[in-house]
Protein backbone atom coordinates (compact mmCIF):
# COMPACT_ATOMS: atom_id res chain seq x y z
CA UNK A 1 0.00 0.00 0.00
CA UNK A 2 1.42 3.39 -0.99
CA UNK A 3 0.09 6.85 0.18
CA UNK A 4 0.75 9.79 -1.65
CA UNK A 5 0.31 13.56 -0.26
CA UNK A 6 0.34 16.15 -2.68
CA UNK A 7 1.65 20.25 -1.76
CA UNK A 8 2.50 23.48 -3.56
CA UNK A 9 -1.02 24.41 -5.30
CA UNK A 10 -1.86 27.51 -5.23
CA UNK A 11 -3.15 31.01 -6.85
CA UNK A 12 -0.92 32.18 -9.09
CA UNK A 13 -1.13 35.09 -12.14
CA UNK A 14 -0.77 33.86 -15.54
CA UNK A 15 3.10 33.74 -16.67
CA UNK A 16 3.98 32.69 -12.91
CA UNK A 17 5.50 29.65 -11.54
CA UNK A 18 4.54 27.00 -8.94
CA UNK A 19 6.27 23.54 -8.04
CA UNK A 20 4.06 20.54 -6.92
CA UNK A 21 5.24 18.02 -4.74
CA UNK A 22 3.80 14.63 -3.90
CA UNK A 23 5.62 12.80 -0.94
CA UNK A 24 5.28 8.54 -0.65
CA UNK A 25 5.07 6.55 1.99
CA UNK A 26 6.51 2.83 1.68
CA UNK A 27 9.92 1.50 0.76
CA UNK A 28 9.24 0.52 -3.31
CA UNK A 29 8.74 4.23 -4.30
CA UNK A 30 11.84 3.43 -6.96
CA UNK A 31 9.91 0.68 -8.37
CA UNK A 32 6.63 2.93 -9.10
CA UNK A 33 6.22 5.20 -12.30
CA UNK A 34 5.18 7.92 -11.05
CA UNK A 35 2.72 10.71 -12.91
CA UNK A 36 0.78 13.57 -12.82
CA UNK A 37 -2.83 14.25 -13.64
CA UNK A 38 -5.35 17.12 -13.33
CA UNK A 39 -8.85 17.95 -13.75
CA UNK A 40 -10.80 20.87 -14.04
CA UNK A 41 -14.33 21.68 -13.03
CA UNK A 42 -16.86 19.53 -15.44
CA UNK A 43 -13.82 17.59 -17.19
CA UNK A 44 -12.40 14.30 -17.44
CA UNK A 45 -9.15 13.60 -15.42
CA UNK A 46 -5.91 14.18 -18.10
CA UNK A 47 -2.75 13.26 -18.03
CA UNK A 48 0.00 15.47 -17.40
CA UNK A 49 3.35 14.15 -17.60
CA UNK A 50 4.86 10.62 -15.74
CA UNK A 51 8.62 9.72 -15.01
CA UNK A 52 10.38 6.48 -14.88
CA UNK A 53 11.62 4.39 -11.76
CA UNK A 54 14.78 6.09 -12.01
CA UNK A 55 13.63 9.55 -13.18
CA UNK A 56 15.73 9.23 -16.68
CA UNK A 57 12.66 8.96 -18.26
CA UNK A 58 9.83 11.46 -18.93
CA UNK A 59 6.97 11.96 -20.71
CA UNK A 60 4.71 15.16 -21.68
CA UNK A 61 1.24 15.66 -22.40
CA UNK A 62 1.80 18.46 -25.38
CA UNK A 63 -0.35 21.26 -23.40
CA UNK A 64 2.44 21.47 -21.48
CA UNK A 65 5.57 20.56 -23.11
CA UNK A 66 8.59 22.85 -22.61
CA UNK A 67 6.53 24.59 -19.72
CA UNK A 68 6.28 21.55 -17.11
CA UNK A 69 9.28 19.75 -15.51
CA UNK A 70 8.59 16.53 -13.68
CA UNK A 71 11.27 14.78 -11.66
CA UNK A 72 11.70 12.50 -8.30
CA UNK A 73 14.13 12.01 -5.66
CA UNK A 74 13.90 8.57 -4.66
CA UNK A 75 15.93 9.19 -1.40
CA UNK A 76 13.23 11.55 -0.29
CA UNK A 77 10.21 9.06 -1.94
CA UNK A 78 9.21 12.32 -3.54
CA UNK A 79 8.06 13.53 -7.09
CA UNK A 80 7.97 17.06 -7.91
CA UNK A 81 6.00 18.99 -10.75
CA UNK A 82 7.78 22.38 -11.98
CA UNK A 83 5.16 24.35 -13.90
CA UNK A 84 6.51 27.55 -15.41
CA UNK A 85 4.44 30.11 -17.93
CA UNK A 86 1.36 28.95 -16.33
CA UNK A 87 -2.15 29.87 -18.58
CA UNK A 88 -5.23 29.93 -17.24
CA UNK A 89 -6.53 26.99 -19.13
CA UNK A 90 -3.82 25.24 -16.76
CA UNK A 91 -6.53 25.48 -13.48
CA UNK A 92 -7.10 22.40 -12.06
CA UNK A 93 -6.68 20.06 -9.41
CA UNK A 94 -3.61 18.35 -10.02
CA UNK A 95 -3.38 14.62 -8.33
CA UNK A 96 -0.12 12.65 -8.41
CA UNK A 97 -0.49 8.91 -8.80
CA UNK A 98 1.94 5.79 -8.59
CA UNK A 99 1.94 2.67 -11.36
CA UNK A 100 3.25 -0.53 -9.50
CA UNK A 101 2.56 -2.80 -12.25
CA UNK A 102 4.62 -1.17 -15.81
CA UNK A 103 7.97 -0.01 -16.34
CA UNK A 104 7.17 1.95 -18.95
CA UNK A 105 4.11 3.83 -17.98
CA UNK A 106 0.78 4.80 -19.02
CA UNK A 107 -1.40 8.01 -20.29
CA UNK A 108 -4.13 6.36 -18.70
CA UNK A 109 -5.63 7.24 -15.08
CA UNK A 110 -6.45 3.32 -14.86
CA UNK A 111 -2.69 2.77 -15.40
CA UNK A 112 -2.36 3.79 -11.67
CA UNK A 113 -2.98 2.20 -8.52
CA UNK A 114 -2.61 4.66 -5.91
CA UNK A 115 -3.78 8.30 -6.28
CA UNK A 116 -3.53 11.20 -4.00
CA UNK A 117 -5.80 13.80 -2.52
CA UNK A 118 -5.04 16.43 -5.10
CA UNK A 119 -4.42 20.09 -4.52
CA UNK A 120 -5.21 23.09 -6.26
CA UNK A 121 -3.61 25.03 -8.70
CA UNK A 122 -5.63 28.78 -9.94
CA UNK A 123 -4.28 30.76 -12.76
CA UNK A 124 -5.62 34.06 -12.98
CA UNK A 125 -5.39 35.76 -15.99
Amino acid sequence: QVQLVESGGGLVQAGGSLRLSCEASGRTFSRYVMGWFRQAPGKEREFVARVSWSGGRTYYADSVKGRFTISRDNAKNTVYLQMNVLKPEDTAVYYCAADSRSYQGSTSPTGYDYWGQGTQVTVSS
